[in-house]
This record gives structure tokens, sequence and C-alpha cells, in this order.
């Protein structure tokens, strides 16, 4: 038998938004589960002359040639050592895939949609950009990705 689609009003939203938690300079972030393909130790890349502090390296992974993207250039922090817990987190969003430089990645934890509020109009408009809203996690409030609040 069939049944009828759902209405945009009888769609409700998710309850919670599966997330990433890693560091960069010492704060958490998150990056919705959805985009994450994996989670890799970091290994050394391939360095590409003349490209940006915010792109250092290429890397191959399975097959696939990906960008190394630095995102503490990007959101002006200061960049932090190679460490036994550094990791590259390969993320893929619109069929564009690049792995992205984490200090230490924690967990996959589930927040509270309604948990997400817009970022504040007083941040760095540069590292702002890439924010798309701030969330509580365990007393602290952790910077998520844009494709989340789009979500």
């Amino acid at each position: 038998m069939f049944t009828a689609r759902p209405t945009e009003n009888q769609i409700k939203p998710p309850a919670a938004l599966d997330v990433l938690l890693f560091q960069l300079a010492g704060e958490l972030y998150a990056l919705p589960s959805a985009d994450v393909r994996e989670v890799i130790r970091y290994r050394t890349f391939t360095p590409v002359p003349g490209a940006p502090p915010t792109i250092p390296g290429i890397l191959s992974q399975r097959g696939s040639i990906l960008p190394v993207v630095a995102l503490h250039p990007l959101l002006g922090l200061e960049s932090a050592p190679i460490t036994r817990a550094t990791r590259l987190v390969i993320v893929a969003h619109d069929d564009i895939g690049m792995a992205l430089l984490a200090e230490t990645v924690l967990d996959l934890v589930a927040l509270p949609a309604g948990a997400f509020a817009p970022v504040p109009a007083a941040l760095d408009p540069a590292g702002a950009r890439f924010l798309g809203g701030l969330a509580r996690y365990d007393e602290r409030l952790v910077p998520s990705a844009a494709t989340i609040c789009s979500t």
C-alpha cells in the first residue's frame, strides 16, 4: 500500500546532531559526522612548493590524492607541534575531499540540535567565516563547522 510523502511541515528536525570533537590550540571544535570519512594517524605528506600555509601538502589515501589542510592559520591560531596524538581527519563535503590536520581527536558525540547558537558578531571575520555556530559540550563552548548549522 502506498503512503503519502510527508510535507515540509510534517518533517521533524533531528533531535541531535552527531559530531566529531577534535582539538586545535587547546580548544574543542566539532565537525558533522556525516562529513567525516575516517580518522587516521598522522603521517608525512608530500609538500607542495608555493602553496599557502593553509595547504602544506598532499596525501594519497585509498587511491585518492587529498590536500592536507592546516586549520590553525585559517582560524588565526598558533600552530602546534606534531605529536603522537596528531591525527588527519579525512572529510568529504559536496564531493570535495581533504585531510584536516588535528592536534587530537577526542570523540564522536551527539549534541542536541537546539544547542547550536549563531557565531557572535564580535569574532574575527577571517576565522568566523569557517564556523557555523557554537554549542555547549561538557561546560565548554564548541565552535562547529559551517555545514553543521545548515543541515
